[in-house]
């Protein structure tokens, strides 16, 4: 997440130059959140896009060392046996177990913020948008799970996506209540000197 806020304050200066090239706005609110929303996506990348256990402390010690490789070997055979591509396996499963059930809202959850920090931060953001940019974004997290030896599912997809679209829900139900809430997040048009 670090990372992030690195990258956020990198291309702020550039943004904010691109922002008032076209006559906008962004407000220290809408700043802050966006931030937030950054952070979190790499979070999200941080969690997902590598090997197990790779961020933590006593792995780098070992990798710094040269006792442990960067990015472990890969087990072919066992990505190829555990990879799942019949939908709604594991969500059908999810009902027989506490455990099961725990992962399958995990997955809804973590995705709600693509769904709703994008209809918060952009005008005209629809639905659909919201879907696409989840499906995209857990299809290219599980194709690249699948090369680091974590395992692959197309249920994650479908629960990836639909976080996205309940993300969505509640920034419309906001939206709906507190227009002038939601509003303050989105940029605003500058007013040019000399003109009402």
């Amino acid at each position: 997440m670090l990372i992030g806020v690195f990258g956020f304050l990198l291309f702020l200066p550039s943004r904010k130059r691109r922002l008032a090239s076209l006559g906008l706005s962004s407000s220290s609110g809408r700043e802050a959140v966006l931030l937030l929303f950054v952070m979190f996506c790499a979070g999200l990348a941080s969690v997902t896009l590598f090997p197990a256990n790779f961020w933590s402390l006593n792995r780098w010690y070992w990798v710094l060392h040269g006792m442990e490789p960067l990015f472990p070997p890969v087990d072919w055979q066992i990505q190829w046996d555990t990879l799942q591509l019949t939908p709604f396996q594991e969500i059908i499963r999810a009902f027989r177990g506490p455990w099961v059930m725990f992962l399958m809202v995990a997955n809804i959850g973590i995705f709600c913020p693509i769904g709703f920090f994008p209809a918060l931060l952009w005008r005209g953001w629809r639905w659909w948008k919201s879907a696409l940019v989840g499906l995209c974004t857990s299809v290219f997290i599980e194709f690249v799970q699948f090369f680091i030896g974590r395992s692959s599912d197309v249920d994650d997809v479908i629960l990836n996506t639909a976080g996205t679209l309940v993300g969505f829900w509640i920034f419309w139900m906001i939206n709906t209540l507190l227009p002038q809430l939601t509003i303050k997040f989105q940029c605003t048009t500058k007013e040019l000197p000399g003109y009402g």
